[in-house]
């Protein structure tokens, strides 16, 4: 290797070589490294980011770019940088560590390890020099070398004592279900948390934790109680106006620093888009609203024009910097909106967005304003349009224009970097939100893109025995799947059939599932592991109910196989999701509202479900509309089948229930099962939406 060429050279992820030339001697994970410290008798420095993380820049322009700090690092340690993106499993063990040693967790995290990959310290970000009571390197690193030579027993005493609690098992009562009572306790939490005045929970920062709004609609279905459609609605609503929404190019930004959604971390994480589309379309749904539909229209169109790779997948994010600065890609002035614009169109965008000469947000760490404008709405265009005494159709085409203008000059600029790696978890997100995108916007080319990515992960994504790999770069997949992989892409599998109703997918997500069930099921305690039965050998193999930025994978993968037996006639998978929901009733009764999409699983697991199967041919005018009228409707506790016409279709193999069941009189025909009852065929659209809401909390 060159000068200042580690070993990070030779991998693929795009976080890992973002530190191929640092002077430190960065290894990738593996037993090498192990064996290197075993040999030189020295500690590891573990370093954990991802490549759109400002705080990891932050660190690596700092210290780890800087040749004082990496000799010291380099005579210490044997150095290894994860990207926690490609290595969720340790990222999730080490992040754990921290949150019990320090109290909290973040990006980058940086943990010290014995030769035994077991910890004695955490930390997230590190300044170079110790400023506010904060270590910096140039002092950390002698302190570790000095106490690992002359008070090694001591750290080693601690590494064993964090192992020994990573490793105590959660409380279980035996015996313990969950019933509708913790849906009612995770609501009250909900309410009791929810901002009125700027939607969202909480106060700063505010993350978009889009399953929550999935968990709130249920609720609203459910009960009746409108408040959870309320606080989805304001909180959408909200982030849509904000600056946390990118009002020229599209899509999300990761989270809003401010109670307001004003100022946001500016990074584009594909997995935000999937779950805030996710939450639109529901939105649309149950309200009936298309302003919802169109939110989610707006991010498939930033997804499908800038994070899709040639072959069909999805790329994994967009970074916040640019030039070496935070959000310079998305900030303006008001000098250079009128450079783009003409004078009327400049004084309509710096009165709708709020654009001012001196900026319109200060900086977070000197509190000054610099001139930089966050786009963002702080009234609803109803509002501005009637303040202009325009209307609000008219409003829309002239910001249209002025949005196109804008769009045009911001693609001069130098644009963040992206992360180009594609992940079958996240993969499999998108793919249910383009899937169920395509259903509630009567939208093709939705459904045809999510194909195009599943295409790609089922023949791409795997290794020489068929099995599912976690991630993909410049056509080298590679990297065990865990949990979360097969549960998101399975959950997107089912989406892609209700979307279409190619066999296919479904046959594929039941396959998958049985892989899931084999390599993951804990036969002792109930619930999914997080990494495979022969995966590497880790202080801890993890096994988790609980959300995060994500839902959890053990609820993800409980939905998918309650769903997965209502299409099937499989009672032996909904056995399997019922010990689960009991190998996490303990923790999700301690904290209901920090399982949310557990919950949600839950709420179809009590019913009243609904299995209803169209038999007909697809291409059928009759037929679409029986499958428009049921996407319309908000029926979380539906599966749909289609029984093409033709002789030995398919599906009859895959759910034999439905080899019987024919067209009457020669029309596109619903037959419908609700609560383990069935009622008679329809062939009326709104017959068949009559018999699906009949019941208490509709399906």
């Amino acid at each position: 290797m060159g000068k200042n060429r580690n070993r990070l050279a030779f991998e693929m992820s795009p976080y890992l070589l973002q530190h191929a030339d640092n002077p430190v001697d960065w290894w990738p994970w593996g037993e090498d490294a192990f064996n290197k410290a075993k040999r030189e008798d020295k500690p590891i420095f573990l370093s954990i980011g991802y490549s759109t993380c400002h705080w990891c820049h932050v660190m690596a322009h700092e210290s780890f770019e800087d040749e004082h700090v990496a000799q010291l690092m380099n005579d210490t340690f044997v150095c290894i940088k994860v990207d926690r993106e490609e290595r969720p499993d340790l990222d999730q063990i080490y992040m754990t560590v921290a949150q019990i040693m320090t109290g909290g967790g973040g990006w980058p995290l940086n943990v010290i390890l014995t030769p035994e990959k077991k910890p004695f310290f955490a930390a997230t970000y590190i300044p170079k020099e110790s400023r506010f009571g904060r270590i910096g390197m140039l002092d950390l690193v002698p302190r570790i070398r000095l106490l690992w030579k002359t008070q090694r027993d001591e750290l080693i005493n601690s590494a064993e004592e964090i192992t020994s609690a990573l490793k105590k098992p959660p409380s279980e009562i035996p015996g313990m279900r969950l019933d509708e009572s913790v849906i009612k306790s995770a609501y009250q939490n909900l309410v009791a948390r929810f901002d009125a005045v700027n939607g969202g929970f909480g106060g700063a920062p505010k993350f978009p934790s889009s399953h929550t709004f999935l968990f709130l609609l249920r609720h609203w279905k459910r009960t009746g109680d409108a408040g959870g459609q309320q606080m989805t609605e304001i909180t959408l609503n909200a982030m849509r106006r904000g600056g946390i929404f990118d009002h020229v190019g599209f899509g999300f930004h990761r989270y809003s620093t401010d109670a307001g959604w004003l100022l946001p971390h500016f990074e584009k994480m594909l997995y935000d888009q999937a779950m805030i589309a996710l939450a639109c379309l529901e939105a649309n749904q149950a309200t009936g609203d298309e302003r919802y539909g169109r939110i989610a229209e707006e991010i498939f169109a930033y997804v499908l024009r800038d994070m899709t790779a040639p072959e069909g997948g999805f790329y994994s994010a967009e970074d916040a910097d640019s030039e070496g600065e935070e959000g310079k890609f998305y900030l303006w002035t008001e000098e250079e909106l009128r450079s783009v614009l003409d004078e009327n169109e400049a004084d309509l965008v710096v009165r709708v967005f709020d654009v001012r000469k001196e900026g319109n947000f200060s900086e977070e760490a000197t509190g000054r304003f610099t001139g930089r404008n966050v786009l963002h709405l702080n009234r609803s265009p109803v509002e501005v349009a009637r303040e202009l005494g325009i209307s609000e159709f008219d409003l829309k085409e002239r910001l249209e224009t002025a949005r196109k203008k804008l769009f045009s000059a911001r693609e001069k600029r130098i644009r963040p970097q992206k992360d180009d790696k594609i992940l079958a978890d996240w993969n499999g997100l998108m793919i249910a939100a383009l899937a169920r995108g395509a259903q509630v916007l009567d939208k093709k080319e939705l459904e045809e893109a999510a194909s195009r990515a599943a295409d790609f992960i089922l023949e791409k994504m795997r290794d020489g025995d068929g099995r599912l790999l976690h991630r993909c770069r410049e056509g080298s997949a590679g990297i065990l799947a865990n949990l979360d992989d097969y549960a998101f892409l399975i959950w997107g599998l089912i989406e892609l059939y209700e979307a279409g109703f190619g066999t296919k997918y479904l046959r594929a997500a039941l396959d998958l599932g049985r892989d899931l069930v084999r390599r993951f099921w804990d036969e002792e305690g109930g619930g999914f592991y997080f990494t495979p039965e022969d995966g590497e050998d880790l202080i801890l193999r993890k096994k988790d109910g609980q959300d995060g930025a994500l839902p959890s994978g053990n609820a993800v993968a409980i939905l998918d196989l309650l769903r997965l037996a209502r299409m099937t006639g499989d009672s032996k998978l909904e056995e399997i999701a019922s010990k689960a929901f009991d190998a996490f009733a303990a923790q999700v009764r301690g904290v209901p509202a920090a399982h949310l999409h557990l919950l949600s699983a839950l709420d179809f697991a009590l019913g009243p479900t609904s299995e209803v199967v169209i038999s007909g041919p697809i291409e059928s005018p009759e037929t679409q509309k029986m499958l428009k009228a049921l996407r319309s409707k908000f029926l979380p506790r539906k599966v749909v089948l289609l029984k093409p016409a033709g002789k030995d279709p398919e599906i009859g193999r895959i759910a034999e229930f439905t080899k019987d069941l024919e067209m009457v009189d020669g029309k596109a025909t619903a037959y419908i099962c609700k609560g383990s009852v069935c009622q008679r065929p329809t062939t009326e659209p709104d017959d068949m939406l009559e018999k699906l809401d009949s019941a208490a909390g509709g399906s």
